[in-house]
């Protein structure tokens, strides 16, 4: 059994913190850049993330190692807690509320360039939105999370086909109302 699966055992049997806290820090970074790529906001980022932790740890007791690797369940969860904070009346209230020129800049070398790289992102993040979930679910984990649609089909437990289907009617869309 390899460390991962001994720290999910004990967290599962034991609630150990330590375990807890080892399989929390080996993931840390990468779900953080996975939620940072979709808000490109540093504290909403570092909230979302200890939020998909905190659920995470909460319902550990439901993995189960045959259905999916634990990094692939985390993915999942961590997407379904973005598509549940973009559907929130909190990011509403916040889009109406902030102004352009108060967010924070991602690179400061090039404020032009970031200011439009920024405004693609949340021009596209608006688009997913908008998607039905399944939908929203495969673009954020192929655009956002780096995973193949073959991947996606299998954590989703749906057929490529449908995967592949999904994600190019909502790359039409994105593509569409990119160009208006």
């Amino acid at each position: 059994m390899d460390k991962e699966q001994r720290w999910i055992k004990q967290i599962q049997t034991n609630a150990s913190e330590s375990a807890a806290n080892a399989l929390v820090s080996k993931y840390y970074k990468e779900i953080y850049a996975f939620c940072f790529k979709q808000t490109l906001n540093q504290d909403l980022s570092l909230d979302l993330t200890q939020e998909i932790f905190i659920s995470t740890l909460q319902s550990i007791h439901t993995y189960d190692k045959k259905r999916a690797s634990f990094r692939t369940w985390l993915y999942r969860l961590a997407a379904n807690k973005i598509v549940d904070y973009y559907r929130s009346k909190t990011y509403r209230y916040t889009q109406f509320s902030q102004p352009i020129e108060d967010r924070e800049i991602v690179d400061e070398h090039d404020l032009v360039l970031s200011l439009e790289y920024k405004e693609d992102v949340e021009q596209v993040n608006a688009i997913v939105n908008n998607l039905e979930s399944s939908s929203q679910q495969i673009m954020r984990l192929n655009l956002f999370g780096d995973y193949t649609l073959k991947e996606i089909a299998e954590m989703e437990s749906i057929p490529v086909s449908t995967v592949k289907t999904r994600y190019y009617a909502a790359l039409r869309k994105i593509r569409k109302e990119m160009e208006v």
